[in-house]
């Protein structure tokens, strides 16, 4: 194991390093808590790639440490033969983002494989889309989504355009532990790289049939130019990629009254109005909020820096005020717009699917019972739902429909196979138009499925535990709760425990066991009584553990106040 101080002073003086590098860390020289913290480890490249604060060190973002993945990267796609399709690169908005996407590009470069950066900041979905436009091997994404200020990321994606998934991500994985030196890092000159035409820029042809493909997901065009000049819609990009697809889509499809938070527009890394620009928070919302009662709003709208991910809030006319919507919420408004406005337009497939993660709402299943179709639950991860609609084409099993997540993302349509704000706003806007033309709000619509599916409603607890020991923690919290199934969890029964690390579900009444039919991960989800759930997991990004819950209700209320018990509960006993 590399001692700490060690790696430390090679990077105060070694020439590999530039000169700012150095100067930032001989400024910590005496903070050893600090320079532990950088070089205790090499930032960890796990299933989807990077993630982790920017700065100098092995355990930070910085252009040694994406170069170093990338040789990882570029390693694997030449054992696959796959360096003549070359791979797409895009960035977002973050501090470091348009270098870490060069640095990348030309390790690849340097390496014989060719490079498509995008010319300036674009969405996630539409790297994924470019993947398979381009013919591509892979495709990397330099995003932190919606991290605080001070992180980066580094997403892999591969040929189909979905995050790299089984046997792709343990492959690269295991390239990239193989690169232990700095020594094995090639990497070329920008201006030699274009004149050897590996190095080639990526724009406006890309954006215009993303943008029609998107557009394409429309199913009645004609109902929003009929409410065109009614609707009032607050969109905020929360200082991200969204702004200008976003808008674009909006206007090109005819809605006349988009207000856009005019602090938030702009792209900034420093994301100067939020500390944390995430669309689940509800402080991400509060100027958009102002902006939405200046205007008189119907819906409120906020993307993520990568525009992956929406948050909604709508007004509920009774009240006047604002009203919050889940991804849940939100992501069932679509679907069951899509399923109903396609069965009575006669195109919803005979064979049709809807796919989520075990972790969504369980309204998806009264939803595709209703109407016919299949509803296939995946593990966390919206490659996994990417993974299907390639499994789909394989194999000509089901069409997909629609695809959700309860972490505010979801797709309509398969041009992409990663989850997509641009469309999400755009079919989140079609429905608010469908219930303008009826006299109706968004939150009237939600109040109606609830009403006719069951008042189900979901939550997510999250225990933050940094550091070497944080990670030991969560690690021991697992393995008791593994080892150690309660009968009861709260007012509820434990009818089975589904283990994924160990791919086994438990009948607790009887003991049968059976697969659970899913890739191995480490997540415990349980099947309580009165069609109530509630699962575990440690996050893959950041050194968190989650708990989501479920509880159907016999109303807003009730379904609340079972909610908020079963959470206690359940955090009481992995506590205990």
């Amino acid at each position: 194991m590399v001692n700490y101080k060690d790696e430390y002073k090679k990077w105060c003086t070694d020439s590999y390093f530039d000169e700012e590098t150095k100067a930032e860390l001989q400024a910590l020289e005496g903070n050893e808590a600090e320079i532990e913290d950088r070089f205790y480890r090499q930032l960890e490249f796990g299933t989807g790639g990077l993630r982790g604060v920017i700065g100098a060190g092995t355990n930070r973002m910085n252009i040694y440490t994406v170069r170093q993945a990338t040789q990882g990267l570029a390693n694997y796609i030449l054992s696959q033969n796959g360096q003549e399709k070359g791979v797409a690169i895009a960035y977002d908005s973050r501090i470091m983002s348009p270098e870490f996407a060069d640095e990348a590009a030309l390790c690849l470069n340097a390496n014989g494989i060719k490079a498509y950066v995008f010319e300036s900041l674009r969405p996630t979905p539409e790297l994924s889309f470019a993947v398979r436009e381009l013919s591509c091997i892979a495709g990397i994404v330099i995003t932190a989504s919606h991290n605080p200020r001070e992180y980066n990321g580094y997403k892999v994606y591969w040929e189909d355009g979905a995050q790299i998934t089984p046997p792709h991500d343990k492959n690269i994985l295991a390239e990239v532990a193989k690169v232990t030196s700095f020594d094995q890092v090639k990497t070329m000159d920008k201006e030699a790289a274009k004149a050897a035409g590996l190095y080639e820029t990526a724009g406006k042809e890309l954006d215009d049939k993303y943008i029609a493909h998107v557009k394409a997901q429309s199913i009645h065009p004609e109902i929003i130019k009929s409410v065109a000049k009614d609707i009032r819609i607050v969109y905020t990009p929360l200082h991200g990629t969204g702004n200008l697809p976003v808008r674009r889509v909006l206007k090109e499809l005819g809605f006349e009254n988009v207000y856009v938070v005019p602090e938030q527009e702009l792209p900034d890394g420093t994301f100067p109005t939020v500390s944390y620009p995430n669309p689940e928070s509800p402080k991400a919302f509060e100027l958009a909020l102002k902006l939405a009662k200046e205007k008189d709003a119907d819906i409120v709208l906020a993307t993520d820096p990568d525009a992956d991910r929406l948050g909604v809030y709508a007004k509920d006319t009774k009240s006047g005020e604002y009203v919050s919507f889940t991804g849940n919420m939100s992501g069932m408004l679509i679907a069951e717009y899509i399923l109903r406005e396609r069965k009575a337009t006669g195109t919803l497939p005979s064979n049709g699917a809807l796919v989520e993660t075990i972790v969504t709402t369980d309204m998806a299943k009264a939803i595709a019972a209703d109407y016919g179709v299949k509803l296939i639950e995946v593990l966390t991860g919206f490659k996994f739902i990417g993974e299907q609609i390639k499994l789909f084409e394989q194999q000509n099993t089901y069409e997909y429909v629609f695809g959700l997540e309860e972490s505010y993302g979801c797709l309509a349509g398969t041009y992409a196979r990663d989850k997509d704000a641009c469309v999400a706003v755009m079919m989140l806007c079609e429905v608010a138009s469908w219930c303008k033309s009826k006299g109706i709000t968004l939150w009237d619509a939600m109040l109606d499925l609830y009403k006719k599916y069951g008042y189900y409603k979901e939550g997510l607890e999250t225990m933050t535990l940094k550091g070497i020991d944080g990670a030991q923690q969560i690690q021991s919290m697992m393995t008791k709760m593994r080892e150690n199934t309660p009968e009861q969890i709260g007012d509820y029964k434990v009818l089975a425990l589904r283990d994924y690390k160990n791919d086994v579900r438990t009948e607790i009444a009887t003991g049968k066991k059976e697969a659970t039919g899913l890739p191995e991960s480490n997540v415990l989800y349980y099947e309580l009584s009165d069609n109530a759930w509630c699962c575990v997991r440690p996050s893959g990004t950041e050194p968190k553990i989650k708990f989501y819950f479920g509880v159907v209700g016999d109303s807003l209320e009730d379904s609340e106040a079972r909610l908020e018990a079963l959470n206690k509960a359940m955090l009481a006993y992995a506590g205990e």
